[in-house]
């Protein structure tokens, strides 16, 4: 199995729960953010060799993509869209309602995009196991953002996601699950949490056809359309805004404490 974490970059962590130390690996994916070092860029506190970062700047259609290699390291890649939270360590994603976007969305994202470690794009195959965890609060949401995907790599000309994963401004959580790779998509309703709280999810592919989606413990299936299986996938997280405007300070914010890969 081939593992990529992005947690704080230690061996073990102590925590002290009701007075009682207790080591933890560097794998536990809850425990990332009271470790995290406020001080240093996400890359100083997060593995993001797997990983590469588009922002929403640049020229129209265009926007800035950051490598993992500008990522990695304490003194890594940081600015406005892609921070350390300086109170919690929290590795923090800013999309504004008014920012670049992709020639196929209208909605700016401050995004991470999967990588492999030789540098070249993960594009991976439905079969086998594939799972994108996450820990995350969403700070702030003017509508609807998009914190998780499993997007459409390489098979064909289609550039839809297969799932997305929104959170709502009413604490909403809901599945987007795509029809086909030429459009159209099922929503599903899956948990409810309020603005500012931290939640934990699960996007996983078994057996070729099934998705697996567990958000705070709760866990629900869908079939995968037999139209997508000619593509190969990668997984995406950050905050993908879902709503647009002229506003540069309306837009949604979210944090991540822990973001873990597996594929075997």
């Amino acid at each position: 199995m081939r593992i990529r974490t992005l947690l704080a970059s230690l061996a073990t962590v102590t925590a002290v729960i009701g007075g009682l130390a207790l080591a933890m690996p560097a794998g536990a994916t809850t425990a990332a953010a009271p470790f995290a070092d406020p001080s240093k860029a996400p890359g100083g506190n997060f593995d993001l060799s797997v990983w590469q970062l588009q922002e929403p700047v640049g020229s129209p259609g265009k926007p800035t993509t950051i490598p993992s290699s500008r990522l990695q390291g304490s003194n890594g890649f940081q600015d406005d869209y892609f921070y350390t939270d300086k109170r919690d360590g929290a590795m923090t994603f800013w999309a504004p309602e008014k920012g670049v976007t992709t020639p196929n969305s209208h909605y700016a994202r401050s995004e991470l995009r999967e990588m492999n470690r030789d540098g070249g794009a993960a594009d991976w195959s439905l079969g086998g196991s594939h799972k994108l965890q996450a820990t995350l609060r969403v700070v702030s949401v003017t509508k609807n953002v998009c914190v998780g995907q499993i997007h459409l790599g390489s098979g064909g000309s289609s550039t839809k996601p297969l799932v997305e994963l929104y959170y709502r401004a009413n604490g909403d959580i809901v599945l987007g699950t795509e029809n086909s790779p030429e459009g159209g998509q099922t929503l599903h309703n899956v948990g409810h949490v309020s603005v500012g709280k931290t939640w934990n999810y699960t996007i996983a592919v078994s057996g070729g056809d099934t998705i697996d989606l567990t958000v705070n413990g709760s866990t629900t299936h869908y079939d995968i359309p037999s139209s997508f299986f000619q593509y190969k996938q990668y997984f995406k997280a950050g905050s993908y805004n879902q709503s647009s405007s002229d506003s540069t300070t309306n837009g949604a914010r979210v944090g991540f404490y822990g973001l873990t890969v597996s594929h075997s």
